[in-house]
């Protein structure tokens, strides 16, 4: 189950294609769109702590476009590097502690929002994205492909930027912590997922076909290989 349909995507990519193209032309270094995007959700997760939560949205919608670009443009520049998917994947994590970290620090420090519960929820929500993470590139070292489950990438940076650009603190800022809190349990449900896809592919016992055997108790393929002529075309 995933939280965005796939035709959602489709529609978002096509769009921002003129873009890629505008950047495919002038080739533009990948490494250095994930190096600006990061930059801006860094800059979202200090206005956010600042209670600022409208601005930061749209800030980090932005930044959504370049967690997109990079991939886009380095494929078809032919820019794709081992070190530049390492590269994505750190600076992506160093990008979601910043915005999950801002919004625990505004929970600690909003004078009217201050929530010891939402703190916790938020430490818990960088702790999930973190295992989510975590998972799929462990089970990934280990020849286990895991990326299932409800939360990834796509679905994390909608939830901390579309419905922050448009509601803020409306409703008393109850529209931002249920955000938050469905961000972190559908992250914990998502690690858990990967950690269940992993232990079924580990321990699912492996059947073994016996090999015939002849009388004398050999493989027929010993005899096949016996059979052969040490020398050819003599």
């Amino acid at each position: 189950m995933k939280l965005l349909p796939d035709w959602l995507k489709n529609i978002y990519l096509r769009t921002i294609n003129p873009v890629a193209d505008w950047m495919v032309r002038r080739r533009v270094n990948p490494n250095l769109l994930t190096t600006v995007g990061t930059l801006f959700s860094i800059t979202g997760g200090v206005i956010y702590a600042t209670g600022h939560i409208r601005t930061a949205g749209w800030l980090l919608g932005l930044t959504a476009l370049f967690d997109i670009l990079d991939g886009n443009v380095a494929r078809r520049t032919g820019q794709t590097t081992v070190f530049g998917a390492f590269y994505d994947s750190t600076l992506d994590r160093i990008a979601d502690g910043a915005v999950m970290g801002g919004l625990a620090i505004f929970y600690a420090t909003s004078a009217v929002h201050s929530s010891d519960v939402m703190l916790a929820t938020c430490i818990l929500g960088i702790i999930g994205t973190f295992l989510v993470s975590y998972t799929r590139a462990r089970a990934e070292a280990l020849g286990i492909d895991a990326k299932v489950g409800m939360m990834q990438r796509a679905e994390r940076v909608v939830l901390l930027t579309a419905p922050q650009a448009f509601f803020g603190l409306a409703l008393g800022g109850y529209i931002l912590a249920s955000v938050i809190v469905l961000l972190t349990v559908t992250a914990w449900i998502t690690a858990v997922q990967r950690i269940m896809v992993v232990y079924r592919a580990t321990t699912t016992p492996r059947v073994e076909v016996p090999q015939p055997t002849d009388i004398a108790g050999q493989s027929p393929d010993v005899f096949r290989l016996s059979a052969r002529p040490a020398f050819k075309g003599k």
